[in-house]
């Protein structure tokens, strides 16, 4: 895909509050209880509990740095498990929604299905599934797969989200799809080596041949884009809200 014209989202709260009445139940006192798999630093679950958005969350890391540090940044009414999406250690029909922000793709592509099914197990009937990836698409991304070609498993995530939709028993229906981009910045080379080619989980074995070409890339892209701000691009998004029945 090239050429696409989306909006610019800087908060993907933002983008999931105008497709879910969460201002509106929580006003209601009937805030919504939520999982998140996958959670990363749990940035935006964070500031869902801080804007009483969600009644309580419970966030999974299979990333055993990360979840340390998640621990040690502790939250009232935010609960870190040490989990996989396709293991979801949660009892059935416990959750209002639930979250996978950029982070099906990780998931290894034969457990995907069941990490789906996972899902539908925990949340309640009625509960949504909010769902975003990256598209393998942009400036960003052109650098990015020189180390870490991620075509591959971003189409399977979203062949394994249709697959969940088109079973004859699906759990699943949908609701709404959305496309944005985000913006991503990155102060200058330095800050883009150390966030993006030496995550905390996962080797993209960078020997001095490949970093040249990437920094090569990198510094041909900063020429033309960068300023005292630093380095911007934005990052295009796709969002599938999907609902599980009754």
């Amino acid at each position: 895909m090239t050429g696409h014209h989306a909006p610019l989202v800087s908060n993907e709260l933002d983008a999931l509050a105008a497709m879910l009445p969460l201002q509106h139940l929580a006003q209601h006192n009937a805030a919504v209880r939520v999982i998140e798999l996958g959670c990363g630093n749990a940035r935006l679950v964070r500031e869902m509990l801080e804007l009483g958005l969600a009644r309580d969350v419970t966030a999974l890391e299979t990333d055993t740095r990360q979840h340390a540090a998640n621990v040690a940044k502790p939250t009232s009414n935010l609960t870190f498990l040490l989990a996989s999406a396709a293991a979801v250690p949660c009892g059935d029909a416990s959750f209002d929604l639930a979250l996978m922000l950029k982070s099906l793709h990780h998931v290894p592509m034969h457990q995907m299905g069941l990490a789906l099914n996972e899902v539908a197990r925990v949340l309640k009937p009625g509960g949504w599934f909010y769902v975003s990836e990256p598209v393998y698409d942009g400036a960003l991304n052109d650098i990015v797969k020189l180390f870490n070609d991620e075509y591959l498993v971003r189409m399977s995530a979203q062949l394994a989200l249709d697959e969940a939709l088109d079973r004859h028993d699906s759990p699943w229906k949908s609701l709404q799809e959305e496309r944005f981009d985000m913006p991503a910045r990155f102060a200058d080379w330095a800050d883009f080596e150390t966030r993006m080619l030496y995550p905390t989980f996962a080797n993209h074995q960078i020997d001095g041949q490949k970093l040249a070409t990437i920094r090569e890339a990198f510094d041909r892209y900063a020429a033309q884009h960068g300023s005292a701000s630093g380095v911007r691009f934005t990052r295009p998004m796709h969002v599938r809200l999907l609902q599980k029945v009754a």
